[in-house]
């Protein structure tokens, strides 16, 4: 009798849709993007850059590492921009050696074709369409290395080669000749949008940078308001660091450039929305998209007029640093959406997952399927926030469900109350009923600071013991940070529905306590008689950190 070998399971083609410098909100005006791919996939809630700038941000996307690790901590030299990062141990690398052919289209890290040639092709592609700075930045006239040889675009303000435009096709041209083969591929699209851009046009605010919309979408949100939550124009400042103090009022005329400003960030984002579009009919057409795990995200948020900030990023307040991020693909769910705490380091983790690929780096972030596959873990882990300037870090900050503790490199502190201050309008940090909170928070941010891998993931010191006593358990959480506890659910993991074995595995809840000590007897409700179950206990402690502990036990018979 001949037994065949199983199949193994065809790797995905992956697809990175990278925009730049695009805030949460503005995802309301890219109606595409969410039926496509949001409808179609995982919407991620709590998504969060560890660096907010261009460069230290892109710089994690291939390596998976946080700014400090990978060492990119600036736009140019002498601690940042293209060549600082070492491109010889990267993403794109670990993709080709899994098999993958590798493309990329639009814009690349800052610095590449100034700092570098402009004809380089950096390591690990096999399809290159980068644009050189200085043009990368010019919604038309930009020069594109194709491959090793330049081309120029748009010289006449063509509207067919407006970049996001362009972008669009140049990727669709490239998944369509990839298709035939049955090799899988990886491909980057970053567009420019809606970062501002030359040229300069008619009517553009003064002293406010803005991008150029196509021409179809030109005001098409001139009648569009400036959000102005809480923080906008901020009216008491004195908690704030003096850099922040110093900031001035923002007056009815930069509160107008603001608007105008934002209005065209939005309309840029409409060719983008449009392109997205476009791409994810290419995969269609070309028998791909079935196959595919499709990213979407930006590479940092922005400021307009929140805490005085007129214009800008790097800062580590909620508008700088949270940031869209939608998966759509083999493994991703449907029309969900997830609220636990992830970062950019994330993404190389999950690429690598799913390409069944090898790191050359030691990861600092994890792969997202854990959580697609699981949707009620919570890891533990508080997210590292870094920024500066183009001398090095100026200040590092923890981020988890309810805090975010702030230092910076003079000295001052910062401290919110997420949960009771979303706004980030009231520095606690003197706060004295707050000071075991802010030391054990500087604590574990000064570990976060020099973390690598598995220290960058660091979870509460808790366990989870479930004894058996006759019928029932007796389950408790202890450990060095049980003190710390605010509430605690017990739970047991049903099996799915007979017919539904693709469907993830549900938790029925069994008992809650928020009494010091934490411990129930519990019954494992559900499960079959001396059937393995798992046990699963979610922690909340009140210093704003969450996670899940599982124990494997089996019911009596």
């Amino acid at each position: 009798m001949l037994i065949l070998a199983p199949v193994a399971a065809a790797k995905p083609n992956i697809v990175v849709l990278m925009t730049d410098d695009q805030t949460l909100d503005s995802m309301s005006v890219m109606p595409q993007t969410q039926r496509l791919l949001g409808k179609k996939g995982t919407t991620f809630t709590r998504n969060f850059v560890n660096y907010s700038l261009c460069c230290p941000s892109r710089a994690t996307l291939y390596t998976g590492q946080y700014a400090h690790n990978h060492g990119v901590l600036g736009n140019g030299p002498p601690v940042g921009g293209y060549t600082r990062l070492d491109t010889s141990n990267w993403l794109p690398l670990w993709l080709q050696a899994a098999g993958y052919r590798t493309m990329h289209v639009g814009k690349f890290l800052n610095g590449y074709g100034r700092l570098s040639s402009p004809t380089e092709v950096p390591p690990g592609f096999n399809d290159w369409h980068g644009t050189v700075d200085p043009t990368t930045y010019s919604f038309w006239n930009y020069t594109v290395n194709e491959n090793g040889v330049l081309h120029t675009y748009g010289a006449a303000n063509e509207p067919e080669f407006y970049s996001t435009d362009f972008f669009a096709r140049r990727a669709n041209e490239l998944i369509a000749a990839a298709a035939p083969s049955d090799q899988p591929f990886f491909m980057s699209v970053a567009f420019l949008a809606p970062h501002a851009g030359q040229p300069v046009e008619p009517g553009d605010p003064a002293g406010q940078p803005t991008p150029a919309a196509a021409p179809r979408h030109v005001n098409a949100f001139s009648t569009v308001g400036l959000p102005r939550p809480p923080s906008f124009n901020e009216a008491d400042m004195t908690d704030k660091p003096a850099a922040m103090q110093r900031r001035p009022l923002l007056t009815p005329e930069r509160t107008a450039a603001i608007q105008e400003s934002y209005q065209q960030r939005l309309e840029s984002l409409l060719a983008v929305d449009e392109a997205v579009g476009s791409i994810v009919g290419g995969l269609d057409a070309a028998g791909e998209l079935d196959d595919t795990l499709i990213l979407f995200t930006s590479d940092n948020g922005f400021f307009h007029g929140e805490h005085r900030v007129p214009q800008g990023k790097i800062l580590a307040y909620e508008p700088s640093i949270r940031l869209p991020l939608i998966m759509r693909g083999p493994g991703v769910p449907e029309d969900e959406r997830q609220s636990q705490l992830v970062t950019n380091a994330d993404l190389a983790p999950t690429i690598l997952d799913a390409a069944d690929a090898k790191a050359g780096r030691v990861q600092d972030g994890r792969s997202l399927f854990g959580l697609l596959d699981d949707p009620g873990v919570q890891w533990g882990r508080e997210l590292l926030i870094e920024g500066g300037n183009n001398q090095g870090l100026t200040f590092t900050a923890l981020r988890n469900y309810r805090w975010k503790y702030i230092e910076h490199r003079n000295g001052e502190v910062e401290l919110y109350d997420l949960e009771r201050d979303p706004d980030e309008l009231t520095n606690v940090a003197a706060d004295p009923a707050l000071g075991l909170l802010r030391t054990a928070m500087a604590t574990r941010l000064a570990a976060l600071r020099v973390c690598a891998g598995g220290s960058c993931r660091a979870k509460p010191s808790l366990r989870l013991d479930a004894a058996r006593r006759r019928c029932s358990f007796n389950a408790a959480v202890r450990g060095a940070d049980a003190r710390a506890i605010e509430r605690v659910e017990f739970l047991v993991r049903r099996r799915p529905r007979r017919g539904a074995r693709d469907a993830p595995a549900s938790f029925r809840r069994l008992a809650r306590d928020v009494k010091p000590r934490f411990r129930k007897r519990v019954r494992a409700a559900g499960v079959l008689p001396g059937r393995r179950f798992l046990m699963r206990a979610r922690v909340r402690l009140g210093d704003g950190r969450s996670v899940t502990l599982d124990e494997k036990r089996r019911s009596c018979r």
